[in-house]
């Protein structure tokens, strides 16, 4: 298994070269994926034995992936797709006209999904200020679920047994070796897990100001609180108005920091920050790798995120 430690939960990024179903020559399977979580749990399952391509090149925004033909066939002829439905529409689209029966790991299905709703403004006035705002507001009213699931190691555990048990099932000679490496890393995980609940029990703050609304797996999972700027898609802005209460809220909490993010337009965020003369850090959503984070991977990215909240909420 492919993990190095820069950190007692970390690891760096092994890069694998993409290639389609078209471009097998090795005779192992291939796996597509979506999204970088996704290519993160296959690589480190399957090792070399499996060809990987992502359907998300790096540094692009994961919402609004497209697909080319090419990429629109290898969903149809490759062993193994995985994905979680909500999240990428040209990748939902692309599943459902493959209309597949076998090899299709919808992790939607796997673990317990929450409502796009459930990503409320809460705080210490929290009712009073959901009810002034009604459902207008861009990260309330979402509609659907949330699919940013792998920001909870918890659930990223059910993901990597999914994820093994449908490799096992597209090359069952390798079983072994996907299921020692697959346990390998629910080891890693489940330390993840820990370290962010040890890390995060004793805060000045519960409350995390970010710029879209992406983590409110890991705020449920951590008793935080998010506060997001844009909705469950960084494109889905506030008003005026929703910005100004956002603005008001960081003042009155004494909050100290705004999150941002590599990938995202994060227009709003810096303007909320540079109002209230706050800092602004980084809150990787890790849903792909960009420039600044091509040398890092899930665990170490989630690292980071936990030693920044600890530092932005004076964590003891």
């Amino acid at each position: 298994m492919r993990l190095r430690h820069l950190l007692p939960l970390t690891a760096l990024l092994v890069p694998v070269a993409a290639c389609g179903a078209a471009d097998e020559g090795d005779g192992g399977p291939t796996a597509i994926v979506s999204a970088y979580p996704f290519e993160f749990l296959v690589e480190e399952i399957a090792g070399d034995l499996v060809q990987v391509e992502n359907l998300t090149a790096p540094g692009v925004d994961a919402h609004d992936v497209e697909l080319s033909p090419r990429q629109v066939g290898d969903v149809q002829s490759a062993e193994v797709v995985v994905y979680v439905e909500h999240f990428q529409a040209a990748v939902d689209t692309a599943v459902e006209q493959a209309d597949r029966s076998e090899g299709v790991v919808e992790l939607g299905e796997v673990v317990t999904l929450l409502e796009g709703s459930e990503d409320e403004h809460a705080h210490d006035e929290g009712e009073e200020h959901a009810e002034e705002e009604g459902e207008d507001h861009a990260g309330h009213d979402h509609g659907g679920v949330d699919p940013h699931f792998w920001l909870d190691p918890q659930r990223m555990v059910l993901a990597a047994e999914a994820v093994a048990d449908a490799l096992i099932e597209a090359d069952p000679d390798h079983a072994d070796e996907f299921r020692t490496n697959a346990d390998a890393l629910v080891t890693e995980l489940e330390a993840l897990d820990q370290s962010f609940t040890t890390g995060l029990q004793t805060c000045e703050r519960r409350s995390i100001v970010t710029s879209h609304a992406a983590f409110s797996y890991l705020a449920s999972a951590y008793d935080l609180t998010q506060v997001p700027i844009a909705g469950l898609e960084p494109t889905q802005g506030p008003s005026s108005k929703e910005l100004a209460e956002i603005t008001d809220l960081v003042s009155s909490q004494g909050i100290t920091t705004v999150f941002t993010e590599e990938l995202a337009d994060n227009s709003n965020a810096e303007t909320v920050a540079s109002t209230t003369g706050v800092k602004v850090a980084t809150l990787d959503p890790v849903e792909g790798l960009g420039p600044d984070t091509a040398d890092q991977d899930y665990l170490s990215l989630m690292q980071r995120n936990l030693d920044a909240i600890r530092e932005a909420n004076a964590c003891a």
